[in-house]
């Protein structure tokens, strides 16, 4: 398929490399692995006020500052580590988003714990099936999405709101929302 020809969801359609190859190789890719699901996490909470473009373009410079979104180690950062990141120009420099980080490394090893994977726990909501789209316009957020974020706020997570989970539930696959036009979308009649 020519890249240069095709039609992709309209946030991506004229958008920098960067964010096309997020959305051609990664956005609503289904994703079941623990880091994964952690690092994306992280990045939408950062993502808060910002635009996706910004984090992305930051996105190595968080993996190296974040020890490449090791949960246990994130959950044991100390106030030296905080001062750290502070300082850190290749990040985004946000006490209260660090803070957070490290809260929620904490609240998803408890998760690990009780469920044995977060991965158990987020598909578990959806019954481990993908849910598609069925508006014509994208929401910003669905029953699904604040049942979610009531559910990890509950348990003591920051910056999980429930349009950043429902953007996080976009990115990790467990929603498919391109559009129709794009070459990625799924009729969702078959589905």
């Amino acid at each position: 398929m020519d890249k240069e020809t095709i039609h992709r969801c309209t946030w991506a359609e004229n958008a920098e490399a960067i964010y096309q190859n997020y959305h051609d190789n990664e956005w609503g890719v289904p994703v079941y692995e623990d880091q994964k699901l952690f690092e994306m996490l992280i990045l939408e909470g950062f993502q808060a006020g910002l635009s996706w473009l910004t984090i992305l373009k930051k996105r190595e410079h968080f993996r190296k500052a974040f020890n490449y979104f090791d949960v246990a180690c994130i959950a044991a950062y100390d106030e030296d580590k905080i001062t750290e990141l502070m300082q850190n120009k290749g990040i985004v420099r946000n006490r209260r988003k660090i803070c957070a980080a490290i809260q929620n490394a904490k609240v998803f090893l408890a998760i690990q714990k009780e469920y044995g994977t977060f991965s158990e726990y987020l598909w578990g909501f959806t019954n481990h099936q993908v849910q598609y789209l069925q508006d014509k316009e994208m929401p910003v957020t669905t029953p699904l999405s604040d049942s979610i974020s009531k559910d990890l706020k509950k348990r003591g997570m920051k910056f999980v709101g429930s349009t950043i989970i429902y953007s996080y539930l976009q990115a990790v696959g467990v929603v498919h929302d391109h559009h129709k036009g794009c070459f990625l979308h799924v009729d969702d009649s078959n589905n």
